[in-house]
């Protein structure tokens, strides 16, 4: 942790191709790296960053940067890992905002407290995990959530946020939220607790997951073998953010009636859809957007990657605008042909 009386990192003219895992070009006027609640309160006491408007950036993985951002970027890389209590129902898990998602999730079960194998090699930081309530292979962060620590961007206040506070919805939350009550914009999150339930109960019921463990004879999996699965699977469907730019996906799977569904999958008897326990289906974007003729295309520098339509990938040279002008012409595709309108899952900025 940093120390509080530690004077602040300010970066002038920082390039951001490197912090944002779609490699696209960015330069911000003015970095400051975050390393605790105290660097939150000196830059808005500072004179000159205290009043200007800020960009909290993680590990960058949501992110469509389409211009050099005016606001100032605040780097969040606090650290820190901790067991804060054992409970007879859960062990309670801490880790600072910076830390890397899958090395916490991978630390957690070094520890032998097992709980979010399903979220493995899920890119960026754990800060950014509650804000979208990232989710994979049957559980969301918000199964798993305890309580956050945030700085108020305004007052420079410290508050805590329970999961009825996080307002968590199908990849949202109160952080993605603008308007009354939203906080979209207006905090920076320091801290995430988790709830990791004892005992432990496998999550097992998506076929890739299932026909993993299948194929490498897990039929009895300990929390590790869904790990390890999990991560095979990913590898096999989605690139290396390090070799191939992205932010994995794309857009969120729309969640339509059970009547559009059946219109649908009346026309299309082929498509991927899940039932929801409210009655209302799920459908893969990704088989929406391959049946579009989408997979494999290109605009100019931007992509949809050959193995998973789902992905967009950056080519090597793409700009911001070439991946919205993507994006937009799949949304316009999508819905003249399946009437659904896809939503994006990264932050443009």
């Amino acid at each position: 942790m940093a120390s509080p009386t530690a004077p602040l990192t300010i970066e002038r003219a920082c390039n951001l191709r490197a912090l944002n895992s779609f490699g696209l070009p960015a330069v911000a006027h003015t970095l400051v790296r975050i390393r605790g609640d105290a660097d939150v309160r000196r830059v808005l006491d500072h004179p000159e960053l205290g009043r200007a408007p800020k960009l909290v950036l993680g590990g960058g993985s949501n992110l469509v940067l389409t211009r050099d951002p005016r606001a100032v970027v605040l780097r969040v890389e606090v650290a820190g890992r901790r067991l804060v209590e054992t409970r007879d129902d859960a062990w309670i898990v801490e880790f600072g905002a910076g830390e890397s998602w899958h090395d916490a999730v991978a630390w957690t079960l070094d520890q032998g407290w097992p709980g979010l194998e399903n979220l493995g090699l899920i890119p960026g930081t754990v800060g950014a995990t509650p804000v979208q309530n990232i989710g994979a292979y049957g559980i969301e962060l918000a199964d798993r959530f305890d309580a956050l620590d945030a700085v108020d961007l305004i007052t420079g206040r410290s508050v805590t946020l329970d999961a009825r506070a996080c307002n968590f919805g199908y990849r949202d939350s109160v952080f993605k939220q603008g308007g009354f009550g939203g906080l979209a914009g207006k905090s920076l999150i320091t801290r995430v607790r988790l709830r990791l339930p004892r005992p432990w109960q496998p999550v097992r019921g998506y076929l890739d997951l299932e026909r993993r463990l299948a194929e490498t004879g897990q039929h009895d999996p300990d929390a590790r073998a869904i790990f390890d699965a999990v991560c095979a699977v990913r590898r096999a469907k989605l690139p290396d953010p390090a070799v191939l730019g992205n932010a994995g996906s794309f857009f969120k799977n729309p969640v339509v009636s059970a009547e559009q569904c059946r219109d649908i999958t009346g026309r299309d008897p082929h498509l991927v859809h899940y039932p929801m326990p409210d009655g209302q289906f799920k459908l893969a974007a990704g088989w929406l957007i391959d049946a579009c003729g989408w997979k494999g295309k290109s605009i100019g520098g931007a992509g949809v990657y050959e193995r998973q339509a789902l992905v967009l990938v950056n080519r090597g040279s793409a700009t911001g605008a070439e991946v919205l002008t993507l994006a937009r012409a799949i949304q316009e595709s999508v819905y003249g042909r399946f009437g659904i309108r896809l939503e994006p899952e990264p932050v443009v900025v």
